[in-house]
């Protein structure tokens, strides 16, 4: 008794679709309920650039007022003091060569201050610095 090889084989398949319209319904549901960071309440008078980018607000914040109040996020803090403060900072996982640092400036700001700043920076161990500004309309 010879059996035929051209039986005909069941084979199923599974509808991929509603899977994927669930998951784009979670990544819908997470985008709208995410909430975003809040930057730090200093009020300052950003200067203007035409080519801004924005950038991911991961990070430290370090702020520079026109009266010479310095900020790490929000702690108030002096030259001397920042050193000490971004060298304890956790960056978690991250190298302190790769974490970003925001420096946001007034626009009354004098150049050596932000030379300073980068130096004591640089200096801690950080090379990733965004300079913050405003978008000119």
């Amino acid at each position: 008794m010879r059996l035929s090889k051209n039986r005909k084989r069941i084979t199923s398949n599974v509808d991929m679709t509603p899977m994927i319209d669930i998951v784009f319904q979670l990544i819908l549901f997470f985008l709208v309920s995410t909430t975003f960071a809040i930057l730090p309440g200093i009020k300052l008078n950003l200067p203007e650039s035409t080519t801004a980018e924005g950038t991911s607000m991961k990070g430290i914040t370090i702020t520079a007022e026109a009266n010479g109040s310095l900020y790490f996020n929000e702690k108030e803090v002096n030259m001397k003091t920042l050193k000490a403060e971004l060298v304890k900072y956790d960056t978690g996982d991250t190298k302190k060569i790769e974490f970003p640092i925001s420096l946001e400036a007034d626009s009354e700001v004098k150049n050596g201050t932000i030379v300073k700043l980068f130096d004591v920076i640089r200096e801690s161990g950080y090379a990733v610095i965004n300079l913050r500004t405003t978008s000119k309309k």
